[in-house]
């Protein structure tokens, strides 16, 4: 490890004239090094440490570190507008970090959430400093992978996200009275008074993405997805299995490895957006989940800004998947595809009133039952963990699937372990009473003493219309669930868990997309199983002699 200098601050101006600011940390050296570039939006002082080793630890790896504040936050000039000033900033800050003193004219960046993303726009302008990133937790096309979920607005999230931002922007501006009032309703989230981002920061995304529900013009112009299609470069993708953008993650992993000539690594750990620690939620996934990536991210930047042949991470797979249950990392060569296995699901037309009623099997049967449950919205299915909760992670959620307003369906307990790995699709059969209707699905545990503790969900907002409610035949409605990776141990069994809510993980379906609605009605959903009806959960099934452990 080398000494380092004092910090420096620097400051640089954009092609437009505006001042940003950084602090630069570098070796004590006469040494040419290369740069690593940060740019977030909460202050320069944070530099992600939420998730990463502290700049200073990177620069005494033999690099020079920048942690810009972009433009409008911390100390930097201008008016901060969400992304939208990213891509020129970013090239112009890259070719400025580039040809700093002591710079050997490679650049690398890396940063998760915002200053992930601030990597994808400044890749987006090709400058040819940048020879690689790494990009954790990122919206690749930011309507359906960030701001909503199969058609639903994310609440929970977006509505902490644009009060932290909020927030931030009164502590610049010294309102006191607006500060204190939105750091307040960070704490209780819902809100109250879902108007206080109108009052206290009018001119907030949240408005904007409240009001684009569908993906139109407006999330192109503002999705990476739309400006790397010619980009290529070296990327380190890291994700989390209970993290809210896991499939922005995976969609840009695997959109470069379908086009690129270079290596992209991949990592994925059990953790949620952040901390990236080894106990997420209620669950202690042990000792291999705590954080690798600062020392990887060094030995990927070492290989590609140093050309050092003898990083042992270049000589590893390149995809690496943390498996719960086991708690060991699983290496690949590639993101792996199973062939996806069929649980059908079948009751005797209780299992929203009785968890013993509902099951899931290999055989489809042969007559056709109808499990009805009511949502009431005065007293909709609370969120608990998963991806799109806060706080995010597993949970035990025996209390839930009792609700009557639950539908459940559950195996018999495993006589074998079973191994899981990519996508759980579930294909439901339903019907409503109303032309729009939301469904939520979780994919459980249980375990022998009862305990229920979930593996992943999905969410779909329905639009059927008036004329298929009418007719009142069940429509076939697919429910894309998070990308997983686990074992359920011999003894365990699984459960899928139905409902019309998952709140205030996404807002409930009240024909907007406002936390609470007069106007919100009562909905009665069927879900029919069996016979014509074959509703049923599909897994990706890993077979036993494919599931070889391995050590990262």
């Amino acid at each position: 490890m080398l000494a380092l200098r004092p910090k420096e601050t620097a400051s640089m101006y954009t092609r437009d004239g505006v001042r940003l600011d950084a602090d630069i940390y570098r070796p004590d050296s006469v040494e040419q090094f290369p740069v690593l570039l940060m740019r977030q939006p909460y202050g320069r002082a944070i530099a992600s440490t939420v998730v990463y080793a502290h700049p200073r630890w990177y620069a005494t790896q033999g690099y020079i570190v920048v942690i810009q504040d972009v433009r409008g936050c911390g100390t930097s000039e201008g008016k901060f507008q969400l992304f939208a000033n990213e891509i020129a900033d970013g090239e112009d800050t890259v070719n400025w970090a580039a040809k700093l003193p002591g710079s050997n004219g490679n650049v690398g960046m890396y940063g998760f959430s915002y200053q992930g993303m601030t990597q994808l726009y400044a890749a987006a302008a090709k400058p040819s400093p940048l020879k690689t990133i790494c990009p954790a937790m990122i919206g690749y096309d930011l309507y359906s992978d960030w701001a909503y979920e199969g058609g639903a607005f994310c609440l929970q999230n977006n509505m902490a996200w644009a009060i932290q931002l909020a927030t931030e922007n009164a502590r610049l501006r010294r309102d006191k009275k607006a500060y204190q009032a939105l750091s307040a309703a960070s704490r209780n989230l819902p809100l109250n008074n879902p108007e206080i981002l109108k009052h206290l920061s009018a001119n907030s995304f949240y408005h904007d993405w409240l009001e684009h529900s569908q993906p139109d013009s407006y999330w192109e112009k503002l999705s990476p997805k739309t400006y790397l299609k010619h980009v290529d470069l070296p990327m380190f993708h890291l994700g989390g299995w209970f993290d809210t953008y896991l499939r922005g993650t995976l969609n840009l992993y695997k959109h470069m490895t379908a086009r690129s000539q270079y290596r992209q690594q991949l990592l994925i750990g059990p953790w949620a957006h952040l901390p990236w620690s080894r106990l997420v939620g209620q669950m202690d996934f042990g000792f291999e989940a705590i954080s690798p990536i600062d020392r990887m991210q060094i030995f990927w930047f070492d290989q590609i800004l140093k050309r050092d042949d003898d990083t042992d991470l270049m000589q590893a797979l390149p995809v690496w998947l943390f498996e719960m249950g086991s708690n060991m990392w699983q290496g690949f060569a590639k993101f792996p595809q199973h062939e996806q296995k069929s649980l059908f699901l079948s009751s005797h037309g209780l299992a929203n009133m009785r968890e013993d009623d509902g099951f899931l099997s290999v055989i489809c049967p042969d007559t056709n039952i109808n499990d009805i449950l009511v949502h009431d919205p005065w007293r909709p299915v609370p969120s608990l963990g998963g991806h799109a909760g806060i706080p995010a992670g597993v949970f035990e959620r025996s209390h839930i699937d009792g609700r009557s307003d639950v539908i459940t369906y559950t195996t018999g307990f495993l006589e074998e372990d079973l191994f899981l790995t990519g996508d759980v699709i579930v294909d439901l059969w339903c019907t409503a009473d109303k032309p729009t209707y939301d469904l939520s699905a979780v994919l459980s545990q249980m375990y022998p003493d009862g305990r229920v503790y979930n593996i992943t969900q999905g969410y779909l907002r329905c639009q059927d219309g008036i004329a298929a409610k009418m007719s009142n035949k069940p429509v076939l409605r697919k429910i894309k669930l998070q990308t997983t990776c686990i074992q359920i141990i011999r003894g365990h069994a699984l459960r899928l868990s139905l409902s019309a809510a998952c709140f205030p993980a996404y807002a409930m379906n009240t024909g907007n997309n406002s936390a609470l609605n007069m106007d919100a009605e009562v909905i009665t959903l069927t879900v029919s199983c069996g016979g014509s009806f074959p509703s049923q959960v599909l897994l990706p099934v890993v077979p036993v002699a494919q599931n070889a452990q391995m050590g990262l």
